[in-house]
């Protein structure tokens, strides 16, 4: 009998989970508060959920699937206001961005949770560490071998997902010269990166019999990778975006991920071949590292273009996919980032070259969150 059933659900909806920095007003440095804040959400009429994540300054808020862009854009602003709220009560601030510019990480406070206490005990200053913040991704399966089509499939284009949400390029207090640094903190866990090359949903089975058997994983939790199937969901899980600093532009990443997904299986696309993940690391490493102005290589010709020219040539095969979602507006705003060279990072630096302080650049982050204007 399997142990790993794969509950369906409706094909093509959209789930966003958001990780948010909890900030001092005084200091602009994070600071504790992600679990007064889910006590004064749970009061709340606010659409989603919220709960703490691995330590006490991430705040993560999600959606409910929904099917449309605007769907998704409404709701996320309702629970932004309610964050906001929430937070003014708290005399606290709520920002965006894939990684705090300044914060040291032995003063986080890990969550009293057990799972993530185990995770503290397991990984030691790792689970600190990775006080970081991401944007899911979740798309709708109507089986389990969808689920791994779609993940292989997407693994294309997570120099895109990477290019386009940059939003750390300050950590520990430098600039580290990345557009993206996130993901170098989850580098040393031994599951994080791609998922291996697995086709179906039962071999995936007997892939998670054999390391949950091992003592490597306990569950689909524990493993990291960019986008992993979430089986109690019915999702493909995108992992490896960095909360934008906008909701606004978070709704339009999860369509773009929504829009490709629904080209896979109208074009009924196969799965790309194995040889095609080994350009993977070097790809994902040169859009964190460039942004869109990355090297990226063709998994399949192996051509050398940049991560600027991908986008916009995948972008010019997606008209149809887009209308049927009504999603028009979003492929029109991703080519708009994408022509312009616009980008968090950039907003970021930019920004932070004004003033020269951190602290400065914090409040503004927060500011620009809330809906307000961060200039």
């Amino acid at each position: 009998m399997a142990i790993l059933e794969f509950r369906p659900s409706t094909p093509l909806t959209m789930g966003v989970e958001l990780e948010l920095m909890v900030v001092n007003r005084r200091d602009s440095d994070l600071t504790r508060g992600a679990s007064e804040l889910v006590r004064l959400l749970a009061g709340g009429k606010q659409p989603g959920d919220a709960r703490q994540e691995i330590t006490d300054s991430m705040l993560e808020v999600s959606t409910r699937p929904l099917s449309r862009h605007r769907e998704v854009r409404t709701e996320l602003r309702l629970i932004r206001d309610a964050v906001v709220a929430a937070a003014d009560r708290l005399n606290l601030l709520v920002c965006g961005g894939g990684a705090h510019p300044f914060q040291r990480w032995p003063e986080r406070q890990v969550t009293k949770r057990p799972r993530y206490q185990h995770l503290a005990a397991v990984y030691g200053y790792l689970a600190k560490h990775v006080t970081i913040f991401g944007q899911h991704v979740h798309i709708g399966c109507a089986d389990g071998n969808t689920a791994m089509l779609l993940l292989h499939g997407l693994s294309r284009y997570i120099p895109h997902f990477l290019a386009l949400s940059a939003s750390s390029p300050y950590y520990q207090g430098v600039d580290t010269a990345f557009h993206s640094a996130r993901l170098n903190a989850m580098a040393p866990y031994p599951t994080s990166g791609h998922a291996p090359y697995i086709e179906t949903w039962g071999a995936f089975e007997e892939y998670y019999r054999t390391v949950k058997s091992c003592g490597i994983i306990e569950s689909t939790k524990d493993l990291y990778w960019d986008i992993r199937p979430k089986p109690e969901f019915g999702t493909v899980e995108v992992r490896v975006f960095d909360t934008p600093l906008t909701v606004e532009k978070s709704a339009i990443l999860a369509a773009y991920v929504q829009i490709l997904c629904r080209r896979m299986l109208v074009e009924n696309r196969p799965i790309p071949p194995r040889t095609s993940y080994l350009v993977y690391a070097y790809n994902r490493f040169q859009s964190c590292r460039f942004g869109l102005d990355g090297d990226l290589i063709d998994p399949v010709t192996h051509q050398h273009r940049t991560v600027r020219e991908d986008v916009l040539q995948t972008l010019a095969a997606l008209g149809e996919h887009a209308r049927e979602l009504d999603a028009e507006q979003p492929l029109f705003e991703i080519e708009q980032w994408t022509r312009n060279g616009i980008c968090d990072a950039r907003w970021l630096r930019e920004r932070y070259a004004i003033t020269g302080s951190f602290v400065d650049l914090v409040w503004h982050q927060a500011q620009l969150w809330r809906g307000t204007d961060g200039a």
